[in-house]
């Protein structure tokens, strides 16, 4: 009796294993999560420059001015 029962539970779990779906693959997540977070930094970036460049030229644009009115 327990031979049988054994020999048809494992035909049961081999049956059960062959028709599961596989499990969830979780491999590229990290890269997909970095790569967003480099586009995020890069923006954050582009709009620093796009700051620093504007105080630049506003800075030089001013000193110009002073230096023009000191020298009248």
């Amino acid at each position: 009796m327990s031979v049988t029962l054994y020999d048809t539970s494992v035909r049961l779990i081999t049956w059960w294993a062959d028709t599961a779906p596989p499990p969830r693959d979780d491999r590229g997540e990290g890269v997909i999560s970095a790569a967003i977070a480099v586009l995020i930094m890069a923006g954050i970036g582009a709009l620093m420059w796009v700051g620093f460049k504007t105080i630049w030229e506003d800075t030089e644009s001013n000193t110009r001015d002073k230096v023009t009115e000191i020298g009248q």
